[in-house]
């Protein structure tokens, strides 16, 4: 998954569709995304001594990441992502929109002397 925590998206269906807004946090194993403001839902608290008034708490539950396409920060659309891999073996991601640099995905990759020259 492309997306990471902090970055600005679009949400492309559902009630919140058309909303743009920061990820909160990212589940890659399940492909899940919580967005702010975005799926919020009513969870029922009970009296106790912690929260003596008790009532709704609206919180934000996770959308599926297929449902929101990050905004380019180059470009200010929402586009699909890309990987591109540079010469020295670092891996990024690309706006498929308009090309731009969006941001190193990983740890660069240890390229041997030999085939670092014969790709160049």
């Amino acid at each position: 998954m492309l997306i990471r925590t902090g970055d600005t998206v679009e949400v492309q269906t559902g009630n919140s569709r058309g909303t743009r807004a920061r990820v909160l946090s990212v589940d890659p194993s399940r492909g899940k995304l919580v967005v702010e403001g975005v799926n919020r839902v009513y969870r029922h608290i009970k009296r106790s001594q912690k929260n003596p008034q008790g009532g709704r708490l609206s919180k934000e539950m996770p959308i599926d990441a297929s449902n929101v396409l990050l905004v380019c920060s180059a470009c200010g659309k929402a586009t699909r992502l890309g990987c591109s891999v540079s010469n020295g073996g670092v891996k990024t991601r690309t706006c498929r929109a308009c090309g731009a640099d969006l941001g190193q995905v990983g740890r660069a990759k240890e390229v041997p002397a030999g085939q670092a020259a014969a790709s160049a």
